[in-house]
């Protein structure tokens, strides 16, 4: 059948016509009992025309007119809301303030020509706002005569281009919503995001856009269009398209101050109080404008402030019956802003406390010999909880110099795990080149890696409260000191996109070997000589003038007595003591043992960095092999001593069951 029509592709239909010679199938059957012939199905395929298709009337011109019409009204209600009718029903927010910008954006509607403001500001300043705003006014009478009858209609882009599969079907669909748009002189169109009509539409490689179909319209003011962008759309997409700028007025929507913010949260703080079922005391409101623009600083006035009045509602609203309260506070919005920011609570807790009253004698207890630098330390940390510390500042900024193994990383790991905070270290070792300083605050524009952001902003974005450490600062390109400074002075760091990155509540820890040749030169004579004024001295040398003026404190770790060395074996001892316990097995190490692993993993140049592997070689290895296939399978009991005479270490391996019997007996 294809063949004889001329055609050289079979379709659905085709294969229909084929199934009426199989006149005892079950497919024939069913065909022939909804009433459909093989003249029917060559019909369609011939003229297109179907059984059931009503004949044309009398009068062929008015009846597409009507059905066009239909559609068109269908195609208003689909693609576009009436913020209007929205407004009618209380789903619009009253517009508190932006007199100045609404007077503009009226204004520029009534002109004759050109009639199309295009807000222009950062995501969250009220853009949307303003066009809703707008409706909200001419619904309640409280615009000039000119626009009293106007309607607001918002597009949405999403709905328009949905289910527009074949060419044609989004112009056809666009142009006849533009043609309503036009034949209704107050109607005006509200495109949110307005970048976006750039390209919509377009088949590939094509040229016809929504933004090319709109723009006759627009020049003649024949339609009225309200857009909305944000500055970096604006310079990035919208500016680009020449003809379509000069279509629209420009009118810049600046973030508000605190007191506009102020006024607008009491305008719209009704509506949230009757949602939450709780009132916001005038304290609430403004620490609430104050803590976001002080520590939220990723958004701007007034959506962030709004965000906060909101979610201190909800966290009330969620609470129990019984612990409910009706009032929110300030304390409540400082609770909030803490969990939104990610920084500690202004209000110290009870557990927090008890953790700052004891983080010296904790640290000290882990890290042995560096009572100094632990002081210094946790003397800062204390101020800034106190709420006494600089605004403007991270916590602190210490720079810990000395020689190698004595503990100036371990405190800073200490620290972190102390007060259960993030620790952020970065090997300055692997920025020792100039193009590697990038990597810290993410690639300039038009290199790899542009769009990836910096790992230390990154870093610190993400975990705003932390210990950061800058592991061997001095190996570091001078550049990176640059960067420190902003840092060390004002508490932020702004990365390759323009993000600030928070340091206010970091602690930030630079270690150092500089200097430790200096000390480590021999006193002639028999009187010790002091060279820590010389360490100091090839520490100025390195670090510039105004980077050592910004350091709260250099702190200088000496080298480990041998006292300390005790100490830090059984530390190691302790540690090993607390995983064998987890396989049942008891340890006893004699003095005369420790005495001898002091000895042994102590060296004055290398600090207790040898201690590790000295236990590792001669506890843990030994321990290792009984563990898995000797006496200690099961658990038991081990006891290490020294023989004085080949001078190493002793073993003594008691099963758990030989353990027993002679506990027993």
């Amino acid at each position: 059948h294809v063949q004889s029509s001329g055609r050289n592709e079979v379709t659905g239909a085709n294969v229909l016509v084929a199934i009426f010679r199989e006149q005892e199938s079950q497919a024939a059957y069913l065909l022939r009992k909804h009433e459909v012939s093989r003249l029917d199905v060559v019909n369609f395929i011939s003229h297109g025309t179907r059984k059931d298709e009503p004949t044309q009337s009398s009068d062929p011109g008015s009846q597409p007119n009507s059905e066009e019409q239909a559609g068109g009204e269908e195609r208003m209600e689909n693609f576009t809301t009436n913020l209007n009718q929205l407004a009618r029903v209380g789903g619009i927010d009253p517009l508190i303030g932006r007199e100045k910008e609404l007077e503009r954006a009226i204004q520029v509607l009534c002109r004759r020509r050109k009639n199309n403001p295009l807000l222009v500001g950062e995501s969250g300043v009220g853009k949307t706002a303003i066009a809703e705003g707008l409706a909200w006014r001419i619904v309640q009478g409280d615009v000039p005569e000119v626009m009293a009858d106007c309607t607001i209609y918002s597009l949405d882009i999403g709905s328009l281009l949905a289910g527009t599969k074949y060419r044609g079907d989004f112009e056809k669909r666009f142009k006849a919503l533009l043609k309503q748009l036009e034949q209704d002189t107050n109607s005006i169109l509200f495109i949110d995001e307005i970048h976006t009509i750039i390209g919509a539409g377009a088949a590939s490689g094509g040229q016809v856009d929504a933004a090319n179909l709109i723009k006759p319209l627009l020049s003649s003011g024949k339609i009225r269009v309200i857009g909305s962008t944000t500055y970096q759309e604006f310079s990035n997409i919208f500016e680009k398209d020449r003809a379509l700028a000069r279509r629209f007025q420009k009118i810049d929507i600046t973030e508000p101050s605190i007191e506009e913010t102020v006024q607008i949260i009491n305008g719209l703080k009704p509506k949230y109080e009757a949602h939450h079922d709780v009132r916001y005391t005038a304290k609430a409101v403004r620490a609430a404008v104050e803590l976001a623009v002080k520590y939220i600083n990723d958004r701007h006035l007034p959506d962030k402030a709004i965000d906060v009045i909101d979610e201190a509602g909800a966290r009330a609203r969620l609470m129990p019956v019984s612990k409910r309260k009706k009032t929110v506070n300030v304390a409540d919005i400082e609770s909030v802003v803490a969990r939104i920011a990610r920084i500690p609570e202004k209000s110290v807790s009870q557990s927090d406390r008890d953790t700052l009253k004891n983080l010296g004698d904790r640290l000290k207890m882990l890290v042995f010999g560096q009572d100094k630098a632990i002081e210094a330390l946790t003397e800062a940390i204390k101020m800034a909880r106190a709420g006494l510390g600089h605004e403007h500042k991270p916590v602190g900024s210490f720079l810990f110099a000395g020689p190698t193994g004595v503990g100036k990383t371990e405190v800073t790991v200490q620290l972190s795990k102390a007060l259960g905070i993030e620790l952020l270290r970065f090997d300055m070792s692997e920025y020792m080149e100039r193009h590697t300083v990038s990597r810290l605050i993410g690639a300039p524009p038009g290199y790899v890696g542009f769009d990836q952001g910096g790992l230390l902003t990154d870093a610190v974005i993400k975990h705003p409260h932390a210990v950061l450490l800058l592991d061997e600062i001095e190996k570091a390109h001078p550049d990176v000191f640059n960067i420190l400074l902003q840092v060390m002075d004002n508490g932020t760091l702004t990365d390759n996109n323009g993000r600030k990155a928070d340091f206010r509540n970091v602690v930030l820890v630079m270690t150092t070997n500089a200097g430790v040749r200096e000390t480590e030169r021999k006193s002639i004579g028999l009187i010790h000589q002091d060279n820590s004024t010389d360490a100091m001295e090839e520490i100025k040398k390195i670090f510039t003038p105004e980077f050592r003026n910004r350091l709260d404190n250099i702190i200088w770790f000496d080298h480990l007595s041998t006292d300390v060395i005790h100490q830090v074996v059984d530390k190691f001892i302790v540690e090993l003591q607390v995983q064998l316990d987890q396989k049942g097995v008891s340890l006893e190490v004699s003095q005369e043992a420790r005495n001898w692993l002091a000895e042994k993993g102590y060296d004055r140049a290398m600090g207790a960095r040898p201690m590790a592997r000295v236990i590792q070689d001669n506890l843990k290895k030994p321990l290792a092999n009984e563990l898995l296939f000797g006496s200690l399978v099961d658990g038991g009991q081990v006891t290490v001593a020294l023989d004085k005479e080949k001078n190493e270490l002793t073993y003594g391996f008691q099963s758990a069951q030989k353990h027993k019997a002679e506990a027993a007996h």
